[in-house]
């Protein structure tokens, strides 16, 4: 029997990240999660492993994929969902907030992509997904530094497709808009219903949507996919 093909997902303690993780073990991959908090792998499902890591932790980042690779072997994708959001206005935001978001957003997943990718170029094989934000091309009001990074993260999605595809390895990004997770914990009621109004379905989108994407992605009919962000916010952005 073939066994079940390595994926890494980060940002997998909660949200968008749990959701993907559950999703993957479900539709039969081996998955690996990594977040700066423990996660129990009943929670998730059979075939999920898990290593707790901070990527504000930028030096570690080599030692991590050092570990995953002699534990687990070589993935076959990898999905960077792993972020964190500060809301504040950018004159009044401490230089520490806007360096961590950086430093998680988008100099990480670079970093980690960096070494996972290795192993995809010698099999000739991967799938990459970096989970950005519609925010990267609407903006919103006190995600300005957010917003940034998310948009970093798209530009480096569409050139890594190209340096990437002649081994036969996918890059991706998803855009997902607000949903109720950790991350828009923070906006106030009124600021969630005005999003809600904004959108044609007159909800915001589910992390399982955006995770089915991941899902479709990873598998046999996103083999002719690079190179493209996907936007699912329930309309709101059209």
């Amino acid at each position: 029997m073939t066994p079940p093909k390595l994926v890494v997902v980060t940002g997998t303690s909660s949200g968008l990240g749990l959701e993907t993780a559950r999703r993957l073990v479900g539709d039969g991959y081996e998955v690996v999660g990594v977040s700066r908090r423990d996660v129990d792998p009943g929670e998730v499902g059979e075939g999920y492993s898990h290593v707790r890591f901070d990527f504000a932790e930028l030096d570690g980042i080599k030692q991590l994929a050092d570990h995953l690779v002699e534990t687990h072997g070589w993935p076959y994708g990898l999905v960077n969902s792993a972020a964190v959001g500060t809301d504040g206005v950018l004159p009044t935001m401490h230089n520490t907030d806007i360096e961590r978001m950086i430093a998680v957003n988008l100099t990480a997943p670079i970093i980690l992509t960096k070494y996972l990718s290795r192993g995809m170029l010698d099999n000739r094989a991967g799938r990459i997904i970096n989970i950005t934000s519609v925010v990267a091309n609407t903006g919103y009001r006190g995600l300005s530094v957010y917003a940034a990074t998310k948009a970093g993260l798209e530009g480096f999605t569409r050139s890594l497709a190209r340096d990437l595809g002649r081994r036969k390895i996918t890059v991706n990004s998803l855009a997902p808009g607000f949903m109720q997770t950790e991350m828009t914990a923070s906006l106030s009621p009124e600021a969630l219903s005005t999003i809600v109004r904004r959108s044609p379905l007159n909800r915001m989108p589910e992390p399982s949507s955006v995770a089915s994407m991941v899902s479709f992605l990873l598998g046999p009919a996103g083999a002719d996919i690079t190179g493209a962000s996907f936007t699912i916010d329930a309309g709101n952005s059209a």
